[in-house]
């Protein structure tokens, strides 16, 4: 039997939408599937050398991957007015982004991409995602970029939001903000890559079917947030955008792209070559 490694983000909307697959509700096909758990910058990281045969990506590292990789039109990550925020400690007075350190989750994370296009002037500092919220609490930085569940817990870290990426975009352009992509590398060919598209879909579809059994698998990867909060973080990244990107969500995708372009964050726009799942 011939493998397939898929990776994705040790979080719990990801861990919903591949339950199916990961306990055999659903297959690929005759392949087995190893499944490989890396924080998005690290799988980022490995998609720059095309190691991983399907893998989620942030849109904002796309652009160095496309050569290797096809979108697929089901399991992106999309926001509608709301997405990732900056924060900073609730006892802060004031704060401007001029000369201020802000804490990022990585260099090619599309909650980075965001940030460069609406704000300017800051030191990024880059680093693990999970290690944000204390560089904030104890002051080593000015402010941080906060994604997954930061998103709805940060009132209760102390922490006082400053700016709304998914608001800001969301106002901006009227449309959802496409923040992470599942890809096929291109090698595998045209029959492997529809089968990986169509499999993830009835993945997400049975975990929209078996919500609460799904979800008793996905806390697994919630980092300690109680249930409930994370039923509505899974919710907010695993929905109808989820199951199909749309007409919509390609716009929102090429217009991405196209500000970061026209914003000198990357050289040129690359092929939006989607497989429809």
């Amino acid at each position: 039997m011939s493998i397939i490694r898929i990776g994705h983000s040790p979080d719990a909307d990801d861990a919903f939408m591949y339950y199916a697959i990961a306990h055999g509700k659903v297959k690929v096909g005759d392949y087995e599937v190893v499944h490989v758990l890396e924080e998005i910058e690290a799988l980022n990281q490995r998609a720059l050398k095309g190691e991983l045969e399907g893998t989620a990506i942030s849109t904002g590292a796309y652009h160095k991957v496309a050569h290797l990789y096809r979108i697929m039109s089901v399991g992106s990550s999309i926001g509608r007015n709301y997405g990732p925020i900056v924060v900073t400690r609730d006892d802060r007075e004031s704060f401007s982004f001029q000369g201020a350190t802000v804490a990022i989750p990585g260099i090619y994370t599309t909650a980075y991409m965001l940030l460069r296009l609406y704000a300017q002037g800051f030191e990024a500092i880059p680093m693990a995602f999970d290690a944000i919220v204390g560089a904030v609490q104890e002051g080593k930085v000015d402010a941080g970029l906060l994604i997954h569940e930061g998103q709805v817990t940060y009132k209760e870290l102390g922490l006082n939001n400053i700016l709304d990426l998914g608001e800001e975009w969301g106002k901006d352009t009227n449309l959802p903000i496409p923040l992470g992509l599942d890809m096929v590398r291109r090698d595998l060919g045209e029959d492997v890559a529809q089968l990986m598209a169509s499999t993830l879909r009835e993945s997400i579809e049975y975990a929209f079917a078996h919500e609460d059994e799904a979800l008793d698998y996905a806390i697994q990867f919630s980092r300690g947030i109680e249930r409930e909060t994370c039923r509505k973080f899974v919710r907010m990244y695993v929905n109808e955008d989820t199951i199909d990107m749309g007409e919509e969500g390609k716009k929102a995708l090429e217009l991405l792209l196209s500000r970061a372009v026209a914003a000198g964050i990357i050289p040129s726009m690359p092929p939006l070559d989607l497989i429809q799942g």
